[in-house]
């Protein structure tokens, strides 16, 4: 195996020109690790997210609102928040800061 190295916040503000970036950073069966750069993206009116692997997220930069489906509140997320959603578990990005980049850290495993 080769070693690989980076920066989480490498490129940050060149990768986002309007639109949401997703960079795949590490993969093997049963395991995705991505980073995700937002400024202003949120999910579609009425859509939501219904995976069938478990997901750990964290905000490194910036700030971030998710939505539950059986929760009557959004959860606000900052620098350093971080929350697991178990597979099956409908959510949607309700907002991120249009203002600076949203940089996140997503595990992806079954």
């Amino acid at each position: 195996m080769t070693v690989q190295a980076g920066n989480l916040f490498g490129d940050v503000s060149a990768a986002n020109a309007g639109k949401e970036v997703f960079s795949e950073i590490f993969a093997r069966p049963g395991l995705k690790i991505e980073r995700i750069i937002s400024q202003g993206q949120a999910s579609p009116p009425g859509f939501w997210y219904d995976q069938v692997w478990n997901e750990w997220v964290i905000v490194l930069k910036g700030s971030a609102t998710l939505q539950f489906e059986d929760e009557p509140a959004t959860r606000a997320l900052g620098e350093g928040d971080y929350v697991f959603i178990p597979a099956g578990k409908r959510h949607r990005v309700a907002w991120t800061d249009p203002q600076e980049p949203t940089v996140w850290l997503a595990l992806h495993f079954e």
